[in-house]
């Protein structure tokens, strides 16, 4: 039930004017079980494409390398040429983290698939970014140097054996470049204007490298070795110029972000307004061209409502619209969280926690074993949560709380997470159980498939409980949370704070009896020790916090 593990991979093949070659590599990603494909940009002029799609690591990896195995079958680069700087049929290949996965883990990701690549089709592979093993080949550009066209030299030189792979030319091939690096957000802010320049002017201001110096002629001021003499920047990681877009009939400032952990898109949005106003322009909204993932939102919407006085503990859709709202996000086009957001886009369906609460109910009564216990267990804990959620949001900028409206505040934000990770095990737990089905029906006449359906019962088993075992964590999360709130929280709302406790403690304890009831099928006796012993441990705290809170309620509404 912890956050879903989710790469973005996005592979630029040097294919773009072959409709069919497109294709054919596309079709292999689909193909891929788990894999999101999101986006195929072909540019004819490039002779070049560019593939995004997500999904869990081990998918990821099988999706790249079934599309480098399409590449291998219709790109030849002998025969290519294209306005887009390359070195090979695949030319780069990055993995990048969007949630649940560190940035370490994507590296040795592009570095498994590096292995991989060579060993299969015999090709040399790079490894840049965060994967670099050296510092000269951390940048993109300076391994690219020379194109295709110069690899038939460069690959005879020690300085430039790949990471993987041959040290020799493959002419059908090329080479390839693979890493790790941060998600690029390409982010484009409007302005009241259609001069070029002024947006320029703003872009050399907050962008990173900043713009030359000039001396008080308006000469370019160099050093004593001749190079340029630069003013830095106000933003780290942001690449910016100014343009002029004929569709909109406005400037824009256009701004690659490449670490939005370094700089949030909502400074930058506040840092490109304030310095427009000085020069007399005002920001009429913004556009992200793609997508983007949804933490740089949700900070936003944090951002946004915190300066109004409000607590930061909103569900995951009120920061995004607050977000989407305030940065003008559907200014100059429509802006669907669903298409546009990395995690919403590409998430699976959630047949139980989308149902109107009469039908869940309806379907929990029906005489089905699976929803059952365990979900219901989940969606208690998940009203817990919610209640402290609410608990902190009523108390934020009420007068006489004022000392603990920080607190409160991110108590709030917290009860939010919890709640959003206890709506996912409504659905887990119900999965959970239907995996034990799927390997019961296994095939079992030979003594092989009886040890693969007894191998495949037993990993079914110990999700089974693995899975409410995560719930009863969470649960126990959420009553801690109530505690606070009860606690610190508008007295007139204590009575809320202890509902949740209530739901939180049903929670706890529901999901450890499924815990406990699941470790009847399994063999592993160590693993029956563990869980069950942390299961009962977890539903001792749940109901030790309950009392906590219910008598911290009775004494504040004067009951004995």
């Amino acid at each position: 039930m912890s956050d879903r593990r989710i790469v973005e991979c996005v592979p630029n093949f040097s294919v773009g004017r072959d409709r069919v070659g497109v294709e054919a590599i596309a079709q292999a990603v689909r193909g891929v079980a788990g894999v999101s494909l999101l986006d195929v940009d072909p540019g004819v002029d490039t002779n070049r494409t560019v593939y995004t799609f997500v999904g869990e690591p081990e998918p990821v990896l099988a999706a790249a390398l079934a599309a480098a195995r399409a590449a291998w079958n219709v790109i030849d680069m002998t025969a290519h040429s294209g306005a887009h700087p390359r070195m090979g049929a695949l030319d780069v290949c990055p993995f990048v983290p969007v949630s649940g996965i560190s940035m370490e883990e994507c590296v040795k990701l592009s570095r498994s698939f590096g292995e991989a690549l060579s060993k299969e089709l015999g090709v040399p592979v790079f490894l840049y970014e965060y994967a670099a093993t050296r510092p000269g080949r951390r940048n993109l550009a300076d391994i690219r140097s020379g194109e295709y066209e110069a690899l038939p030299e460069k690959m005879g030189k020690p300085e430039w054996e790949p990471d993987y792979g041959p040290a020799r030319f493959i002419p059908r091939w090329g080479a390839t470049v693979t890493g790790a690096r941060e998600f690029l957000i390409a982010y484009n802010v409007n302005l009241n204007t259609r001069d070029k320049k002024l947006a320029n002017e703003v872009a050399m201001t907050v962008r990173e490298g900043g713009r030359a110096a000039k001396d008080p002629q308006g000469s370019t001021m160099k050093d004593a070795a001749g190079n340029t003499i630069k003013v830095p920047g106000l933003l780290r990681d942001v690449r910016a110029i100014g343009w002029y877009i004929d569709s909109y009939r406005q400037a824009q400032v256009s701004i690659n972000l490449v670490n939005y952990r370094t700089t949030p898109l909502h400074v930058v949005f506040e840092t490109v307004k304030t310095e427009a106003e000085r020069r007399g322009m005002l920001v009429t909204g913004s556009e992200i061209v793609g997508m983007v993932p949804l933490g740089p939102l949700t900070d936003a919407g944090r951002h946004f409502l915190a300066r109004t006085g409000k607590s930061e503990g909103a569900s995951q859709l009120e920061l995004v619209e607050i977000a989407v709202r305030s940065m003008g996000l559907d200014s100059v086009a429509d802006f669907d969280p669903s298409k546009k957001i990395v995690e919403w886009a590409c998430q699976g369906p959630k047949p139980l926690a989308g149902m109107k609460v009469s039908a869940f109910v309806d379907e929990i009564s029906n005489e089905s074993p699976a929803p059952g216990g365990g979900s219901v267990a989940a969606l208690a804990g998940s009203l817990g949560a919610a209640l402290a959620a609410m608990v902190g949001n009523l108390t934020v900028g009420k007068k006489g709380y004022e000392s603990d409206w920080k607190g409160l505040s991110a108590m709030a934000a917290k009860a939010q997470a919890v709640k959003e990770r206890l709506l996912d095990a409504v659905d887990e737990d119900s999965s959970a159980y239907n995996g034990i089905l799927e390997a019961s029906r296994m095939p079992k006449s030979t003594d092989a498939e009886k040890a693969a359906r007894d191998a495949a019962l037993e990993a079914a088993n110990k999700r089974a409980a693995e899975v409410p075992l995560a719930t009863a964590r969470a649960c126990v999360e959420a009553a801690r949370l109530c505690v606070e709130a009860a606690d610190k929280g508008n007295s007139n709302s204590v009575s809320d704070a202890g509902v949740g406790a209530l739901m939180a403690r049903t929670g706890a304890i529901g999901a450890s009896l499924n815990v406990l009831i699941n470790l009847a099928g399994i063999r592993d006796l160590a693993f029956n020790a563990r869980v069950g012993a942390e299961a009962s441990s977890l539903m001792a705290e749940a109901q030790d916090i309950e009392e906590v809170v219910i008598a911290r309620v009775r004494a504040i509404i004067g009951m004995s």
